[in-house]
Order: structure tokens, then sequence, then C-alpha cells
């Protein structure tokens, strides 16, 4: 399929637009962390495809079949609600890799829920597809093989859906674990089990009279005594959010250090952020856990959902970040929390020994590609059909997965070839929009850059 014709300069024009309502007040008050997220977006095509979830919803959004009552969205698939579902909002092919769950075993799952929230379920499907098309184009595999890909990845989702939606026992549909996972999956949860907390430690603390520390550099900032201040009395408030049965261990909240950091990540950049070194399970220095608080963004999709009863639903972004992804995340981190900062809520989350993200530089056989996508299928359908009656939130208080089942029910044979068309137009789409980015930023024409 080739890359449409495209009027550059009016396209430009839509970027830099998107681009003002999404980072305008972040890049205003810290250019250089843009310049930085900028720098990394300009890589690839798909690093850009990454960092532009605001561009990919304005498009979605302007595309599509109209709403109905309260905002639902229509069109194929769609209904009050199917279109009205937990989402992750920002699923890719580099959003998956390997957390250790509240019970104590290593998962391989989605990941990275600062974009979630609840849309139609057929966005997540159509975002995930356009990025196997980049990712396939990368490659250099040819239309027909990125056709397949999808395909695949279709297939595997309806076939996981409608095991689901009828009835199919827990241990029928198991999680991605070391005795369930093989190829690139399995190798993710091996590398994950070989890390431990120790090496975590020793690479951001040290020992100073007899007590653990955050170490200097590396990205630590030490703060003042006011804003140690405002920080440890967020971390209190944030010791109200955590369930009851989180830890057993009271000496496990004592706080012991506290750094600032610089946002990291495409995602993170301008958004304030802070480490917070605890005591561990027990007195041993090498139990100790480092959590961070980091300011919670607003997600690219909730500007294109117009339904009051799920903006209200939310405290604030940081509620909004922890509620979601406790719905979508079966066992989450048991430190995962809520709190507020200067006014602004802020997600609190433990920094993770054991995180591995699903490595595609070396995934290049066809075939091998094709069954990690249909695992990522399979994991996209498990995460859908957590996040409903059965999720303890009365937001989506309805079988999301009976839901879906029945609305794919209605027309089997549309289902994959309209994933298919999307994401080829929207792969086209996303890279001449790369380089249309390119060419503003390396010419100085993104205001505040």
């Amino acid at each position: 399929m080739s890359v449409p014709q495209l009027n550059e300069e009016p396209r430009g024009e839509e970027i830099l637009a998107v681009f003002d309502t999404a980072f305008g007040e972040l890049l205003a008050a810290d250019p250089a962390a843009f310049r930085v997220k900028f720098r990394k977006m300009a890589a690839s095509a798909f690093a850009f495809y990454r960092g532009t979830a605001c561009l990919f919803y304005h498009d979605l959004d302007a595309a599509s079949g109209g709403r109905g009552d309260a905002g639902t969205f229509t069109g194929p698939y769609l209904d009050d609600r199917t279109s009205r579902v937990w989402i992750h909002g920002d699923l890719h092919a580099e959003n998956f890799g390997t957390y250790m769950d509240s019970q104590g075993r290593l998962i391989f799952n989605v990941n990275d829920f600062d974009e979630a929230y609840v849309g139609p379920f057929l966005w997540d499907l159509k975002r995930f597809s356009a990025s196997i098309a980049l990712v396939g184009y990368a490659k250099a595999l040819s239309d027909d093989q990125i056709t397949e890909l999808v395909q695949v990845y279709a297939g595997a989702y309806r076939e996981r859906i409608r095991a689901l939606a009828t009835g199919a026992k827990q241990d029928e549909v198991p999680p991605f674990t070391l005795d369930t996972a093989d190829g690139p999956l399995l190798d993710a949860l091996r590398d994950a089990r070989s890390l431990t907390r120790f090496g975590l430690l020793e690479s951001m603390t040290e020992i100073r009279d007899f007590e653990r520390r955050f170490a200097p550099g590396g990205g630590s900032i030490e703060l003042d005594a006011a804003t140690r201040y405002k920080v440890l009395a967020a971390f209190d408030g944030y010791l109200e959010t955590l369930p009851d049965t989180s830890l057993t261990r009271p000496d496990s909240y004592r706080v012991k250090d506290v750094v600032g950091r610089r946002g990291i990540g495409i995602g993170s950049a301008g958004l304030p952020s802070y480490n917070i070194l605890l005591e561990g399970n027990s007195d041993a220095l090498e139990n100790d856990v480092v959590i961070y608080v980091k300011q919670a963004q607003t997600p690219a999709v909730s500007r294109h959902i117009t339904d009051r009863a799920i903006r209200e639903y939310f405290q604030h972004e940081g509620h909004r970040t922890v509620i979601s992804q406790r719905a979508l995340q079966a066992h989450a981190d048991p430190w995962l929390g809520w709190t507020e900062l200067d006014g602004a809520g802020q997600l609190v989350a433990e920094v993770s020994p054991y995180a591995v993200d699903l490595d595609w530089s070396d995934i290049d056989d066809p075939e091998e590609i094709a069954g990690v996508v249909a695992d990522l299928g399979r994991a996209t359908a498990t995460m859908h059909a957590a996040a409903d009656d059965t999720s303890g939130e009365s937001l989506v208080p309805f079988s999301t997965e009976r839901a879906i089942d029945a609305a794919l029910a209605g027309d089997e044979e549309s289902f994959a070839p309209l994933l298919v068309e999307f994401a080829h137009s929207y792969g086209a789409r996303a890279r001449a929009d790369h380089q249309i980015f390119l060419d503003l930023f390396r010419n100085g024409r993104i205001p505040g850059l």
C-alpha cells in the first residue's frame, strides 16, 4: 500500500496544534525535557508514534462514525457498552513486559497504564495494529506479511474473548508466567527472574553510616527542606490509598531518604518525579524498597470522550491512573496508590527490580513475530475482560467480554479486515507524519523550543 499523497503544510499546522493542546503547558515549564523527548521521537517512525497518542486520538476521533447518547461512539462493533469499557489507551507493540504481581508471581502482560481510560475497545486494537504495521515496515516485511500479522492478532484476540465470554475457567486461560509462556515472552520472564532487588538498590543507593541512602548523581536531585516536607506529606496521603492487605509489616512504611528525579522516557517529559527509599520487609538492607511519586498526566484519549460520568468518576489524574490499572491488571503492584502534591494528582508505585520490556530488536523471523503477536492478542483480550463488573469499580457495570463477544459475533468476517485496513493506512500516515515532524523540529518550527 503506497503512502498517501499529503499536503504537508496544513498537516504540519495540524500536528503543531495538537502538540500545543497536549504538551503546551509542560513544554513551557521545561523546554529542555521536551527537546530530549522530541530527539527520541525523531529516531524512527515507531518512536514518533509512541510519543504521539494525542495525534492518534485526534485523527481517530475525526474519522469516527459519530456519537450516540451520553457521548458513546457508534460505528462497526461499537455500541453503548463496547464504546464505554476500560482501555489501555496507549496499546502498542512495546508496551508489554514483565512485572511481579501481588502474589509473588512473575507475569508477562501489558504494562504502562499512564494513558488508561474508559472508551471504545476498538481504539486499543487499532492502536496496536498500526504499531505492528510500523514494526513490520521497519523489519522490511512485505505488505502481505504485515496483513498476516494483523490477522493473527485479530484472530487471537477474537478466540480469547470468545473463550472468556462463554465461561472458560481461569485455569483454562492462564496468564503468561514462567510455566506457561514460550519464545520471546519466556525469555523476558527469565531475564526478569535473573534480576534482584539488591542489584536495583546497588544501582541507585549506597550505604552511609550503617544505613542505605540514595547515591548522588545519576539523575538524582537533592531536595530543599520545604520540598522534602511536601513530598513526605504527600507520602502520608498516599498510604491511605493502599489496600488493607497491601503490607503486613508497619516498618515497611518508614522513609529512609527522598530525592527528586527529572521525568524520563518519551511519555514523561516535563513531569516532576520523586523517589522515596523505604524500609523493606525486614531489617536487612538488601530488602529496602524504592517507590516513585510522579505527576500523572491527562490521558490523550480523555480529550475525545465527552461522557461527564467518566470524567467525574476520578478525583484527579493520579487516582484515574491507579483505578484504571487496578481494573485492567489482575493482582497489581501492592505499592500502587495515589496522592496529591502542589494540587496535582500523583501516581505512586514501586520502582520494580523485575521489570523487563519485550525486546523486538532480535525478533526478526516472521514466524516468530507471528507467535509473539498472537500472544499479545490474547493478552489484550484478557486485559479487556478483567476490567468490568468483577473489577470492584462501578464505572463499567457489565461483563466487557460478553459485550465485546456479542458485538464481534454480529459480523465475524469484517473484524480482521477492518484492523488490517487501518493498520496499513495509519501506518503510512504515521510514517509520513514522522517526516513532517522531523522537518518541523529540525527547522525550529515547534514553538517554545
